[in-house]
């Protein structure tokens, strides 16, 4: 029966590190003033009737702090990377130049930083309560094996040490809130 707990333990683990690894993508795509071709990560453009990733049909690279740089394989292949980008919505007009597209990152104004200080703290709290669900199944799990004959103490160790991994995935969240708020604020 040990054995069953702590696989459950050890899964619930490695589910909580995904949701951190989650954590630091999505946090990777909001900008913090430096020009990141991460920020077009998950930006689909229609490539022969499929969706495509941009960075699977050009290559993006950042020029400097503030210009990101997209050089299309395919020259017919502007104008529908500028009009993905456009309908992204990510707060940049493309500059298109009949070869490349270029994004100038504006600077951010202080109302800007705060509005994104906000969206990642949104995810962020995300990540906190993918880890509380999992936290709340695994501890399910463990009740589970208590009906059918695991001893009180050895569910009550196993539930404080889901308790613990819990604690310690929502510190290293709180850790990557504080470095990305930083990095976001700095001028």
């Amino acid at each position: 029966m040990s054995a069953d707990l702590s696989q459950i333990i050890s899964d619930a683990a490695g589910l909580m590190s995904k949701a951190i690894n989650h954590l630091e993508y999505e946090l990777s795509k909001i900008r913090a003033g430096k020009a990141s071709p991460a920020i077009l990560d998950g930006i689909m453009v229609e490539y022969y009737g499929n969706p495509t990733p941009v960075n699977q049909v050009a290559n993006v690279s950042a020029l400097d702090s503030r210009t990101i740089s997209v050089q299309p394989w395919e020259k017919n292949m502007v104008q529908p990377i500028e009009r993905a980008i456009m309908a992204a919505n990510i707060g940049i007009t493309p500059q298109n130049d009949g070869n490349t597209i270029r994004l100038f990152m504006p600077p951010l104004t202080e109302e800007r930083r705060r509005e994104l200080v906000k969206k990642c703290n949104a995810e962020g709290e995300n990540g906190k309560i993918s880890v509380r669900n999992i936290r709340r199944d695994t501890i399910e799990q463990i009740k589970k094996l208590q009906k059918d004959g695991l001893s009180e103490d050895a569910c009550k160790d196993a539930e404080k040490e889901a308790q613990d991994a819990t604690d310690k995935f929502i510190a290293l969240i709180e850790k990557h809130l504080e470095a990305k708020e930083k990095e976001i604020m700095a001028v």
